[in-house]
């Protein structure tokens, strides 16, 4: 476990809201910067690193497999990924501040579980190709205030469209406000998905 304030992260301050930026397997803080300052320019940036490594690349929790999550893990490394950022909030003078967290697939479903678990934390998430992140664990955190928004491709096999269904439901049935964005396409971020997004962070 990396203790919140030696986390490997970058912060870019800005006027706007807040972007908690988390990458996809793979990615690291570096590569979801430009994906996060697309959607909202003036933003301060919150990027940290994922934790965990397969095969050498960067994750944000560990798998059995493709679409085969451990969630015990998910459910530790979420509040791990909490705790940090509280501190970032008070190490950085944002309290008070909107915070929306970005992710992209495994950062996705990583701040997914997170804004489920802990909304108190992340109230506000833009899921971009992300998933249901708790197999068949159902919620029982109320989200009564919470906000998301999920964009997703039809044809994602990586995504399941029987996930993401699951996920707004039941998001939805523990009180969350769920918007979903649909495209054609499969896994990844197009220009569409940028643009709903930042027409959801405007709403």
């Amino acid at each position: 476990m990396t203790e919140a304030s030696d986390w490997p992260h970058l912060f870019e301050a800005g006027e706007g809201p807040v972007l908690l930026a988390l990458h996809g397997t793979g990615g690291n803080e570096r590569d979801i910067l430009p994906l996060a300052k697309a959607i909202e320019p003036a933003a301060a940036v919150l990027a940290p690193r994922g934790q965990v490594r397969e095969g050498g690349a960067l994750r944000w929790f560990r798998r059995h497999g493709e679409g085969n999550f451990d969630v015990d893990d998910v459910v530790i490394r979420s509040g791990e990924l909490a705790d940090f950022v509280v501190w970032a909030v008070d190490n950085y003078g944002l309290q008070g501040r909107r915070l929306v967290a970005i992710g992209f697939s495994n950062g996705a479903n990583i701040g997914l579980a997170t804004a489920a678990l802990h909304p108190r934390v992340i109230g506000e998430m833009i899921a971009l190709s992300g998933m249901y992140p708790f197999a068949d664990r159902s919620l029982t955190t109320s989200l009564i205030g919470s906000r998301m928004l999920l964009a997703n491709g039809r044809a994602d096999s990586m995504a399941p469209g029987a996930s993401v269904a699951k996920l707004a439901t039941e998001l939805r049935e523990r009180g969350a406000q769920v918007a979903r964005h649909e495209r054609d396409g499969s896994h990844g971020v197009t220009a569409d998905d940028l643009e709903a997004a930042r027409e959801w962070l405007l709403s």
